[in-house]
């Protein structure tokens, strides 16, 4: 079985900076592409940023230039780095993984994080 834990939420005013940590473990044999959504009251859930395993990322428009994401394939982890934050980054964050197990190969949530940016 692989879990995704991510870390890292809360509460936090605007122009301010938060970093989110998703952890997988578990049997895994690799991990491809990881990437964070997001997903705010009464709206559909959204790519924030994605990362391949060899390190490529891309971004939602909206992030670009504020937001960076990270991994460490050693660790099976992917973070990211939120600057800049606004109001409307506030959103339940989760972390979603494609990961190749004894199973074979399966896309992986984490159970999310809440964002909120408010003054």
């Amino acid at each position: 079985q692989v879990q995704l834990v991510e870390t890292g939420g809360g509460l936090v005013q605007p122009g301010g900076s938060l970093r989110l940590s998703c952890a997988a473990s578990g049997s895994i044999f690799s991990i491809n592409g990881m990437g964070w959504y997001r997903q705010a009251p009464g709206k559909q859930r959204e790519l924030v940023a994605y990362i391949s395993s060899g390190g490529y990322a891309n971004y939602a428009d909206s992030v670009k230039g504020r937001f960076t994401i990270s991994r460490d394939n050693a660790k099976n982890t992917v973070s990211l780095q939120m600057n800049i934050l606004k109001p409307e980054d506030s959103a339940v964050y989760s972390c979603r993984a494609v990961v190749a197990a004894p199973k074979g190969m399966s896309e992986y949530w984490g159970q999310g994080t809440q964002v909120t940016v408010s003054s």
